[in-house]
């Protein structure tokens, strides 16, 4: 079935909601305000559907003093209509919602001279050259159709609906990740939380869990409706309540994001590329309303190419909150109520990069050469940039930011397992540190998984690089799945490793470290290390007594007998008078006393161990 979002737009008392009423049956204005003041204040919805195609109308309020809530509309529109009033023309906010709308490349509009019952032929056709003549300043709208329309003309309205259904599908790029911006919270008795919002980009389906970016939690949704009617999946482009379970619908406030766990980060600050509307210039270093999707938060534009006032470029954006914007993502930027520039997010992730580097990059973005971003990128980030956030930084799936750097393998290295990309100089830099670390332990057993959780920066595929070009050389050779330094005669592995870690053991006697510090010390692979110590305690040289606590036999029977002591003299023995005998920390003495719940003759009484 084809689907469209249509914004209804237009200024305040031109029949925007009576338009809609006439076309659909529903009657938008609900609240009792709205009622009151017989002007829409919220988003309203409603859809009409014949045969194979559903509209979704969003109907945003006219009033100047409402326009932040029809941008929050505006962002999931497919085309939009607009009320023009046949007798009073194009108003103010008719003019703004235009250039929101072209600011927002919304491409399709239809134009309804409303109340055209009530003029006459010449007056509609001079209303008709002033709209053809307005739209010449909007590069990015096309109007469609200009109809006279009245709700008391059933023809009029037949027509409307015809030209509307026929209306193209618009494709939405969908880069398979599900994105959507909460514009309504509520709670239903009986059902719980609900939330409304436009699906932008992938899909959502029942029983699944979404990420509700704001609030760093997961919730599951229970049901899906769209357009009333429960549906098993919400498509992109569709309007959907989803019901999600254990959320309170407090707190989800409009303009919450939800998506996909681990695809967004949040950031209070953002890169973008920003175009003034005419008559307008985004001034630098001041408080403005900075909108995306339907969130709303203040914020303030430093430009890069200077502190004067800006018609189009690079801005950096400051946001009072963090917010999860996306590459590409479209916004629009208001100062005292009034539209005053658009654009789209660039760079979206804040990285640390000087300005002499980070406007190439920015342009790069710009244009989409993904090449020559990874290029900048790799040249930046000179031990490696992540692919894992390709769809937050560049719109890419995994797949195609790693089909993207494959075909530049000449100049990049690609660890497509981690998804980490690095310039060649990062395999000299990693086996200039690695050759280091032989230097100073000429018994040190690496392996590529070893040296990933030493630096953090070099990923196992970059480390594995490494060990192979050292081994080429003829520095290392492999040696049971760990690299030995040639010339050092190490004949049973792990035998070898298996008196370091006990020698550590028996020196460091009832405070011992934690093994994977003891193996980071010996400069050797955890594997290694814990089949090594796995050995010493089956052969009972070594007592496991917790998680990361080792020690050996020897030690152990040592401290247990004094412990015993102190039950003979105190009668019990707790944390708080072994600690007087003994200088360690709670830790320690809480694993020595669980193990003393072995013994047969001991007795555990609350957290004091006696004697039976």
């Amino acid at each position: 079935m084809k689907q469209l979002v249509i914004g209804t737009a237009g200024h305040v008392d031109h029949g925007k909601t009576a338009l809609i009423e006439a076309l659909t049956g529903f009657k938008g204005d609900e609240t009792e305000e709205e009622r009151r003041r017989q002007i829409t204040i919220e988003l309203s919805f409603s859809n009409l559907k014949e045969e194979n195609t559903n509209i979704a109308f969003i109907d945003v309020p006219g009033h100047e003093k409402l326009v932040k809530t029809m941008i929050s509309g505006a962002f999931g529109f497919d085309a939009a209509l607009v009320a023009i009033d046949a007798n009073e023309g194009m108003m103010p906010q008719t003019k703004e919602h235009l250039q929101i709308l072209d600011l927002l490349h919304v491409k399709h509009i239809i134009i309804a001279l409303t109340k055209s019952d009530l003029a006459d032929k010449n007056s509609l056709q001079n209303q008709i050259s002033q709209i053809e003549k307005e739209f010449e300043k909007y590069p990015n709208l096309t109007i469609k159709h200009i109809l006279p329309t009245s709700i008391y003309d059933k023809d009029s309205i037949l027509l409307l609906k015809q030209k509307l259904l026929a209306l193209p599908t618009i494709d939405r790029a969908d880069r398979g990740v599900f994105r959507y911006y909460v514009d309504r919270s509520f709670s239903l008795k009986g059902i719980g939380t609900v939330v409304t919002g436009t699906v932008l980009e992938g899909e959502l389906e029942t029983q699944q869990k979404v990420w509700i970016c704001e609030l760093a939690k997961e919730a599951v949704v229970r049901n899906i409706q769209v357009h009333g009617v429960d549906e098993q999946v919400a498509k992109i482009g569709e309007r959907a309540a989803v019901n999600l379970g254990n959320i309170s619908h407090h707190s989800i406030k409009k303009g919450t994001l939800l998506t996909q766990k681990g695809y967004v980060r949040g950031f209070r600050v953002a890169d973008v590329w920003v175009e003034s509307l005419s008559g307008f210039k985004l001034p630098h270093n001041t408080k403005v309303m900075f909108h995306a999707g339907a969130k709303q938060v203040e914020a303030t534009f430093l430009h890069y190419e200077g502190e004067a006032p800006l018609e189009r470029g690079f801005s950096k954006v400051i946001f009072n909150e963090e917010l999860f914007l996306t590459f590409d993502e479209p916004f629009i930027v208001s100062l005292s109520g009034h539209t005053i520039a658009g654009g789209r997010v660039v760079n979206a992730i804040n990285d640390p990069i000087k300005k002499r580097d980070k406007l190439p990059l920015l342009e790069a973005l710009y244009h989409k050469d993904f090449q020559a971003s990874f290029t900048i990128l790799s040249n930046i980030h000179k031990k490696g940039f992540g692919l894992i956030s390709a769809y937050q930084r560049f719109g890419l799936s995994h797949n195609d930011a790693l089909s993207i750097a494959n075909s530049m393998q000449e100049n990049l290295f690609i660890d497509e397992k981690n998804l980490v990309i690095y310039p060649y100089s990062a395999i000299d830099t990693l086996k200039k540190l690695i050759v280091s670390i032989y230097e100073k332990n000429r018994y040190a057993l690496l392996s590529a998984t070893s040296i990933a959780i030493k630096l953090k920066w070099a990923s196992a595929g970059l480390a594995q690089k490494a060990l192979e070009g050292l081994e080429e050389e003829g520095f290392i050779g492999e040696k049971d799945g760990v690299w030995v330094k040639n010339g050092v005669d190490i004949e049973d592995i792990d035998s070898h490793v298996q008196g370091k870690i006990y020698a550590i053991l028996k020196e460091s006697n009832d405070a011992p470290d934690a093994p994977y510090n003891i193996y980071d010390s010996l400069d050797i692979d955890r594997k290694t290390g814990d089949d090594a110590l796995k050995k010493l305690t089956t052969s009972r040289k070594v007592v496991r007594l917790a998680h990361n606590l080792f020690v050996t036999t020897e030690a152990l029977t040592s401290i247990v007998t004094k412990l015993r002591e102190i039950i003979k003299t105190s009668g019990f023995v707790d944390v708080k008078n072994s600690k007087e005998h003994f200088g360690l920390t709670r830790k320690y003495l809480i694993a020595y006393l669980d193990y003393l719940d072995n013994f047969d003759d001991i007795v555990k009484d609350g957290m004091r161990r006696r004697l039976k």
